[in-house]
């Protein structure tokens, strides 16, 4: 009997403590959660910079001066003066076509056009003479009238007969072909012996291009929404894939004001304009025809003003405007109210998170120019601030104003524009 006693009084003891022990944690598990979640983030401090907005954009060289040589008569090339590669001057021999038959055409109309101007010359005697006849009255008024017509049909022949000639003329003179400007042959598209065909109608075989290799540009596509950004006169910086280590300087010098569009009517349509940018090419660098390069666009820049990196910048809606994260409806049922409204986005401010004492707050901004790591802002009670760079989902969703943070700063290597003014 007192056996049993004891072993019910140590069960009441083991399971008191079982119960002590799952309060404390009920305990520790309730105040936990009273505690404030507190985010690692990292800052950065609010600096005046140098920002230079730029466009970016991909293209090809290519002289700002060239001209496709195409035949404009049909035959076989039998002189080919110049090979690719040749520099040439302007009124230098470059291809001659068969001239034969164009040339038996000159002469047939040379000989119609003789003939034409004997008979304009005899109509011409006979209806001097009519006329001094029929002012004696020797001749009829018929007579005097067939003698005019006469005339006048001989010289609509002679006409006719002329023009034929300096057709033909015209005509055989395109059998030889003249560089039309100082340049290098960039291209040959024809051999010695190969037949061409030209048309007064249709454009006739290219031969050659010869191109001012002196002056090249580079023709990047710029965006539709980018290329408002960009004026004649702006500076670029070119890298070109021929020439990895070094970077060139360019001018924008045109700007099309008709839009290039690809996969029209598709989900991937796009649309670019042709900006031409002039390039100075130093000594002993040799840019050729279709070589690949990027550029960058110098469209603007603003000296000595706030810039915080560019994720920093976040929206959220002002502390006035802020409503709760959930609310009771007539019947106490909680219901969710973070889904944001039309009408709340457009009261959508941009801030940045600063922080102070180990929390943060909001500070409004208005974005300016920006480079490809930093964005100029403007506000009050910016200078020297520490604002949160990161990371990213913090800034984006999680912080709030009074959000307890934990700051751990690591090196950052930054690149761009901005890092070039912070070295000078």
């Amino acid at each position: 009997m007192a056996k049993n006693g004891r072993k019910s009084k140590k069960k009441i003891i083991i399971f008191s403590a079982i119960g002590l022990v799952l309060v404390v944690l009920v305990l520790l598990v309730f105040l936990g959660s009273k505690k404030d979640t507190v985010t690692t983030v990292q800052t950065e401090k609010i600096q005046k910079r140098t920002i230079t907005q730029i466009v970016s954009a991909t293209g090809k060289i290519q002289p700002e001066t060239k001209v496709k040589i195409n035949a404009e008569v049909s035959g076989e090339i039998i002189t080919l003066a110049v090979r690719e590669g040749q520099r040439v001057n302007r009124g230098q021999l470059l291809v001659r076509i068969k001239p034969d038959a164009y040339q038996a055409g000159m002469e047939r109309a040379q000989a119609a056009t003789a003939m034409a101007e004997a008979n304009l010359r005899k109509a011409q005697a006979d209806y001097t003479r009519a006329k001094e006849l029929y002012g004696k009255k020797l001749v009829s008024d018929s007579e005097l009238e067939l003698s005019k017509t006469s005339y006048e049909g001989a010289k609509a022949s002679f006409d006719q007969s002329s023009a034929s000639l300096k057709e033909s003329k015209e005509t055989f003179s395109k059998t030889t072909i003249y560089a039309p400007m100082d340049g290098v042959v960039s291209q040959l598209n024809s051999e010695l012996g190969e037949r061409v065909s030209g048309s007064t109608f249709t454009q006739g075989t290219e031969i050659m291009t010869i191109a001012d290799l002196t002056r090249m540009e580079a023709r990047v596509d710029v965006g539709e929404n980018d290329v408002v950004l960009v004026a004649v006169g702006d500076t670029a910086k070119i890298d070109v894939d021929s020439y990895p280590d070094r970077k060139f300087i360019g001018t924008v010098s045109q700007i099309a004001n008709t839009a290039k569009s690809r996969g029209l009517g598709t989900q991937d349509e796009v649309t670019n304009f042709e900006v031409r940018i002039l390039l100075k090419t130093p000594q002993g660098i040799s840019f050729r025809p279709g070589m690949s390069m990027a550029a960058d666009i110098e469209t603007e820049t603003h000296m000595n003003v706030f810039a915080v990196p560019i994720q920093s910048v976040t929206v959220r809606l002002p502390k006035e405007e802020k409503k709760p994260e959930a609310a009771q409806d007539a019947g106490g049922v909680k219901l969710d109210t973070k889904k944001t409204t039309k009408k709340e986005e457009d009261k959508l401010e941009e801030v940045v998170f600063v922080v102070a004492d180990g929390k943060v707050k909001t500070i409004p901004v208005k974005r300016g120019l920006s480079d490809d790591a930093y964005v100029e802002v403007k506000g009050e009670k910016l200078d020297s601030a520490e604002v949160v760079s990161g990371p990213f989902k913090a800034i984006n969703r999680d912080l709030e104003v009074g959000s307890a943070v934990k700051v751990e700063n690591k090196t950052v290597k930054r690149t761009g524009a901005s890092a070039e003014a912070e070295k000078k």
